[in-house]
Protein backbone atom coordinates (compact mmCIF):
# COMPACT_ATOMS: atom_id res chain seq x y z
CA UNK A 1 0.00 0.00 0.00
CA UNK A 2 1.37 3.50 -0.98
CA UNK A 3 0.75 6.02 1.71
CA UNK A 4 0.08 9.82 1.00
CA UNK A 5 -0.33 12.97 1.81
CA UNK A 6 -2.38 15.70 0.44
CA UNK A 7 -0.71 19.33 1.05
CA UNK A 8 -3.02 22.38 -0.59
CA UNK A 9 -4.33 25.17 0.85
CA UNK A 10 -8.15 24.59 -1.05
CA UNK A 11 -10.14 22.16 0.88
CA UNK A 12 -12.18 21.23 -2.35
CA UNK A 13 -9.08 20.23 -4.40
CA UNK A 14 -7.62 18.03 -1.18
CA UNK A 15 -11.45 16.71 -1.33
CA UNK A 16 -11.23 15.64 -5.20
CA UNK A 17 -7.60 14.39 -5.28
CA UNK A 18 -8.74 12.03 -1.49
CA UNK A 19 -11.31 10.96 -3.63
CA UNK A 20 -9.46 9.76 -6.63
CA UNK A 21 -7.22 8.55 -4.53
CA UNK A 22 -8.56 6.37 -2.29
CA UNK A 23 -11.10 4.71 -5.44
CA UNK A 24 -7.55 3.04 -5.64
CA UNK A 25 -7.06 -0.29 -4.13
CA UNK A 26 -3.13 0.47 -3.67
CA UNK A 27 -3.28 3.95 -2.68
CA UNK A 28 -4.14 5.67 0.89
CA UNK A 29 -4.26 8.96 1.84
CA UNK A 30 -3.05 8.93 5.53
CA UNK A 31 -3.24 13.07 6.24
CA UNK A 32 -3.94 16.34 4.42
CA UNK A 33 -2.24 19.97 5.30
CA UNK A 34 -3.39 23.30 4.50
CA UNK A 35 0.18 25.22 4.34
CA UNK A 36 3.75 23.91 4.66
CA UNK A 37 4.31 24.13 7.81
CA UNK A 38 1.88 21.78 9.28
CA UNK A 39 2.86 19.19 6.01
CA UNK A 40 6.05 18.89 7.95
CA UNK A 41 4.41 18.13 11.14
CA UNK A 42 2.28 15.75 9.39
CA UNK A 43 4.83 14.01 7.27
CA UNK A 44 7.04 13.56 10.58
CA UNK A 45 4.23 11.91 12.39
CA UNK A 46 2.76 9.82 9.35
CA UNK A 47 5.81 9.18 6.66
CA UNK A 48 3.85 9.11 4.53
CA UNK A 49 5.59 7.38 0.46
CA UNK A 50 4.60 10.30 -1.18
CA UNK A 51 3.68 13.84 -0.26
CA UNK A 52 1.46 15.75 -3.10
CA UNK A 53 1.95 19.26 -2.45
CA UNK A 54 0.95 22.40 -4.01
CA UNK A 55 4.05 24.97 -4.71
CA UNK A 56 1.56 27.78 -4.09
CA UNK A 57 0.48 28.23 -0.84
CA UNK A 58 0.35 30.80 2.43
CA UNK A 59 3.13 31.11 5.02
CA UNK A 60 5.16 28.52 3.98
CA UNK A 61 5.31 27.56 0.74
CA UNK A 62 5.56 24.37 -1.11
CA UNK A 63 8.82 25.19 -1.96
CA UNK A 64 10.77 25.47 1.31
CA UNK A 65 8.25 22.51 2.71
CA UNK A 66 9.93 20.09 0.24
CA UNK A 67 12.98 21.28 0.77
CA UNK A 68 12.58 20.24 4.44
CA UNK A 69 11.15 17.10 3.52
CA UNK A 70 13.87 16.00 1.25
CA UNK A 71 16.43 17.24 4.23
CA UNK A 72 14.92 15.51 7.03
CA UNK A 73 12.63 12.87 5.64
CA UNK A 74 14.20 11.02 2.43
CA UNK A 75 11.66 8.11 2.38
CA UNK A 76 9.23 10.61 1.64
CA UNK A 77 9.05 11.36 -1.73
CA UNK A 78 7.32 14.57 -3.33
CA UNK A 79 4.91 15.71 -6.09
CA UNK A 80 4.40 19.08 -6.52
CA UNK A 81 1.62 20.36 -7.84
CA UNK A 82 1.27 23.53 -10.65
CA UNK A 83 -1.16 25.71 -12.39
CA UNK A 84 0.79 26.27 -15.35
CA UNK A 85 3.02 24.08 -17.16
CA UNK A 86 6.23 25.94 -17.06
CA UNK A 87 6.02 27.66 -13.71
CA UNK A 88 8.55 29.04 -12.30
CA UNK A 89 8.02 28.13 -8.37
CA UNK A 90 7.32 24.67 -9.64
CA UNK A 91 10.73 24.29 -10.82
CA UNK A 92 12.01 26.12 -7.96
CA UNK A 93 10.62 22.75 -6.32
CA UNK A 94 12.70 20.43 -8.49
CA UNK A 95 15.63 22.38 -7.81
CA UNK A 96 14.62 21.84 -3.86
CA UNK A 97 14.53 18.11 -4.32
CA UNK A 98 11.09 17.41 -5.61
CA UNK A 99 10.68 14.29 -7.67
CA UNK A 100 8.21 15.69 -10.06
CA UNK A 101 5.45 17.84 -11.35
CA UNK A 102 2.06 17.80 -12.14
CA UNK A 103 -0.91 19.75 -13.53
CA UNK A 104 -3.95 20.39 -11.28
CA UNK A 105 -5.89 19.96 -14.55
CA UNK A 106 -4.62 16.04 -14.89
CA UNK A 107 -6.86 13.92 -15.44
CA UNK A 108 -7.09 11.74 -12.56
CA UNK A 109 -5.68 8.11 -13.84
CA UNK A 110 -2.67 10.83 -14.41
CA UNK A 111 -2.69 11.76 -11.20
CA UNK A 112 -2.70 8.15 -9.89
CA UNK A 113 -0.34 7.37 -12.21
CA UNK A 114 2.42 9.81 -10.98
CA UNK A 115 2.04 9.23 -7.82
CA UNK A 116 2.90 5.13 -8.05
CA UNK A 117 5.87 6.48 -10.25
CA UNK A 118 7.14 8.69 -7.40
CA UNK A 119 6.68 5.98 -5.07
CA UNK A 120 8.49 3.44 -6.87
CA UNK A 121 11.53 5.97 -7.58
CA UNK A 122 11.06 7.29 -10.71
CA UNK A 123 10.67 11.15 -11.30
CA UNK A 124 7.33 12.49 -13.40
CA UNK A 125 9.09 14.86 -15.23
CA UNK A 126 8.75 13.79 -18.96
CA UNK A 127 12.45 14.71 -20.44
CA UNK A 128 11.61 16.98 -22.60
CA UNK A 129 9.15 18.61 -20.65
CA UNK A 130 11.90 19.32 -17.92
CA UNK A 131 14.35 20.08 -21.10
CA UNK A 132 12.15 23.04 -22.33
CA UNK A 133 11.88 24.25 -17.99
CA UNK A 134 15.60 24.43 -18.01
CA UNK A 135 15.76 26.00 -21.03
CA UNK A 136 13.68 29.05 -19.95
CA UNK A 137 15.32 29.02 -16.26
CA UNK A 138 19.10 28.01 -17.27
CA UNK A 139 19.77 32.06 -16.56
CA UNK A 140 19.15 31.93 -13.50
CA UNK A 141 20.70 29.10 -12.19
CA UNK A 142 24.34 29.21 -10.36
CA UNK A 143 26.63 29.70 -12.87
CA UNK A 144 28.67 26.86 -13.54
CA UNK A 145 32.33 25.87 -15.27
CA UNK A 146 31.27 24.08 -18.48
CA UNK A 147 33.47 21.26 -19.70
CA UNK A 148 36.49 21.70 -22.08
CA UNK A 149 35.94 20.75 -25.03
CA UNK A 150 38.06 17.65 -24.77
CA UNK A 151 35.04 16.41 -23.25
CA UNK A 152 36.95 16.28 -19.35
CA UNK A 153 34.29 17.74 -16.80
CA UNK A 154 36.28 20.44 -14.93
CA UNK A 155 33.09 20.83 -12.45
CA UNK A 156 34.31 18.87 -9.42
CA UNK A 157 30.82 17.89 -8.74
CA UNK A 158 31.13 15.48 -12.18
CA UNK A 159 34.82 14.94 -11.59
CA UNK A 160 33.44 11.12 -9.93
CA UNK A 161 31.98 10.64 -13.38
CA UNK A 162 33.43 8.28 -16.01
CA UNK A 163 34.09 9.30 -19.94
CA UNK A 164 30.77 7.12 -20.64
CA UNK A 165 29.12 8.09 -17.78
CA UNK A 166 29.41 11.90 -18.27
CA UNK A 167 27.96 10.95 -22.34
CA UNK A 168 25.26 9.15 -20.24
CA UNK A 169 24.68 12.26 -18.40
CA UNK A 170 24.81 14.33 -21.26
CA UNK A 171 21.87 12.91 -22.86
CA UNK A 172 19.99 12.57 -20.00
CA UNK A 173 20.40 15.90 -19.80
CA UNK A 174 19.07 16.35 -23.42
CA UNK A 175 15.91 14.70 -22.85
CA UNK A 176 16.97 11.19 -24.33
CA UNK A 177 15.30 8.25 -22.73
CA UNK A 178 17.38 4.73 -22.11
CA UNK A 179 16.37 3.45 -25.17
CA UNK A 180 17.38 6.52 -27.24
CA UNK A 181 20.63 6.86 -25.02
CA UNK A 182 21.46 2.84 -26.10
CA UNK A 183 20.40 3.60 -29.95
CA UNK A 184 23.11 6.91 -29.38
CA UNK A 185 26.24 5.20 -27.57
CA UNK A 186 25.35 1.53 -29.66
CA UNK A 187 25.47 -0.31 -26.52
CA UNK A 188 22.15 -2.31 -24.83
CA UNK A 189 18.90 -0.77 -22.45
CA UNK A 190 20.51 -2.92 -19.76
CA UNK A 191 23.91 -1.10 -19.89
CA UNK A 192 22.48 2.02 -19.85
CA UNK A 193 20.49 1.27 -16.95
CA UNK A 194 23.69 -0.05 -14.93
CA UNK A 195 25.44 3.36 -16.20
CA UNK A 196 22.25 5.89 -15.05
CA UNK A 197 22.34 4.39 -11.77
CA UNK A 198 25.91 5.14 -11.67
CA UNK A 199 25.43 8.72 -12.94
CA UNK A 200 22.98 8.99 -10.02
CA UNK A 201 24.88 7.45 -7.26
CA UNK A 202 28.02 9.16 -8.04
CA UNK A 203 26.29 12.49 -7.98
CA UNK A 204 23.92 11.55 -5.30
CA UNK A 205 21.22 12.67 -6.91
CA UNK A 206 17.69 10.96 -6.39
CA UNK A 207 16.51 10.68 -9.55
CA UNK A 208 16.51 12.25 -13.51
CA UNK A 209 15.47 15.35 -12.32
CA UNK A 210 17.86 15.81 -10.10
CA UNK A 211 20.97 14.81 -12.18
CA UNK A 212 19.47 17.04 -15.01
CA UNK A 213 19.44 20.07 -13.29
CA UNK A 214 23.27 19.27 -11.99
CA UNK A 215 24.40 18.95 -15.80
CA UNK A 216 22.78 22.41 -16.24
CA UNK A 217 24.23 23.79 -13.14
CA UNK A 218 28.28 22.12 -13.89
CA UNK A 219 28.20 23.58 -18.20
CA UNK A 220 27.33 20.21 -19.11
CA UNK A 221 24.17 21.02 -20.94
CA UNK A 222 22.44 24.37 -21.82
CA UNK A 223 23.66 27.09 -23.97
CA UNK A 224 26.44 27.16 -22.31
CA UNK A 225 27.84 23.85 -22.95
CA UNK A 226 30.13 22.36 -25.12
CA UNK A 227 29.11 20.75 -28.66
CA UNK A 228 29.87 17.22 -29.02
Amino acid sequence: MTTVLLVDDQALLRSGFRLVIESEPDLEVVGEAADGRVALDQVAALAPDVVVMDVRMPGMDGIEATRRVVADHPSSRVLVLTTFDVDDLAFAALRAGASGFLLKTARPAELVDAIRTVADGTSVVAPRVLRRMLDLFAPHLPAGQAPDPGGAALDPRLSALTPRELDVLRLIAEGASNVEIATELFVSEATVKTHVGNVFAKLGARDRVQAVILAYECGLAGSGAARR
